[in-house]
């Protein structure tokens, strides 16, 4: 007797918002979003410099609706313009992925100046708060809904010198993923987190702000996996947690790092 296929994952007939979709985990994810047979809000940010079209174009070319706007995460407006866009669109919206995140490095503490600092908080934890706050009364009325947001090991886990604004932003991210969880979990939304480690991105090779080209490569030789990650590998989890398989996870923050944390520093 033929095996019956069994569908894992899929995303069919949902539809997901996704910010900073112009490049590495954003685009990773909306890529295999749109393959698990999602439809796709893309929110980019033109000064970042990456381009959101060979997104837009993968995203279409596997079958998906696409909305694409240009979103500053630190301006409420734009965010609710692209949520009401999404719905508009799609008739519905069932996850969010609040992505978009900055590193900057830091001179000694007490020298940090505090507009940098505000910055970091305003993009990586505010801009998180903005884009669930915006989605929240769709989801409640729907009875559904995933709430996701990329934070790091760096913060919740472990430290990162010269990046205390950065920690403290992601670290931040996981209150409110563990607080919404509980508050929302009644109307049929789940809140959760993935946890990165060292992913090969636009971001971790910046070599200014971040690890850079070398930094990212020394590091593969101290994870337990033999290598760094890659975006997809934090795609391939926001999938999960995106999908009907993962409705009795809330609250969680997945971490995504070969074992990194857990073999400790050198």
């Amino acid at each position: 007797m033929k095996r019956k296929e069994m569908a894992y994952f899929s995303l069919a007939g949902r539809s997901a918002l996704i910010t900073g979709a112009a490049s590495g985990i954003g685009a990773a994810t909306a890529r295999v979003f749109a393959r698990a047979g999602a439809d796709i809000a893309l929110a980019w940010y033109p000064p970042d410099g990456h381009d959101i079209e060979p997104v837009r174009r993968d995203a279409e070319t596997a079958g998906a609706a696409v909305v694409v706007d240009e979103v500053d995460v630190r301006k409420q407006a734009d965010i609710d313009r692209l949520v009401g866009h999404a719905v508009e669109a799609f008739g519905h919206l069932d996850i969010v992925v609040a992505n978009a995140g900055i590193a900057r490095i830091e001179p000694v503490p007490e020298e940090v100046d505090e507009r940098d600092w505000s910055l970091i908080l305003d993009v990586n934890l505010n801009g998180v708060w903005r884009c669930f706050r915006a989605a929240i009364p769709h989801m409640r009325s729907q009875h559904y809904g995933r709430l996701l947001v990329t934070t790091s090991v760096s913060g919740p886990i472990q430290a990162w010198v010269q990046h205390s604004s950065y920690a403290t932003s992601k670290a931040g991210i996981v209150g409110l993923v563990n607080t919404l969880a509980v508050e929302l979990g009644p109307s049929g939304i789940t809140v959760n987190a993935v946890a990165p480690g060292v992913v090969e991105s636009p971001q971790s090779l910046d070599p200014v702000n971040s690890l850079g080209p070398a930094g990212v490569a020394a590091q593969a030789g101290l994870v337990p996996v033999g290598r760094v990650g890659t975006s997809d590998d934090v795609a391939a989890a926001f999938l999960y947690l995106a999908s009907g398989e993962a409705g009795y996870v809330n609250g969680h923050v997945l971490v995504v790092d070969g074992g990194r944390w857990l073999a400790g520093s050198d």
